[in-house]
């Protein structure tokens, strides 16, 4: 399935990040297999697409800030 849903820049990047960060893949995988089983996904999930969706599952970084006195 994820052949049809993916376009192959997109499944190759999923695959690189299967190989760092495995349960985000999977997490991924099965929300996009969710929006398509449900008809709500009309097209194949770009590139572009895949990197707009993991920007939304990154954590905010933490800022630190260190005083010297």
């Amino acid at each position: 399935m994820l052949r049809i849903v993916f376009t192959s820049e997109a499944r190759q990047r999923l695959g690189t990040i299967r190989i760092v960060k495995p349960d985000l893949a999977e997490s991924i995988e099965n929300q996009i297999i969710q929006l398509a089983a449900s008809g709500r996904l009309r097209k194949q999930v770009s590139d572009e697409e895949l990197k707009q969706l993991l920007s939304t599952y990154q954590k905010p970084k933490r800022e630190f800030k260190i005083n010297w006195k």
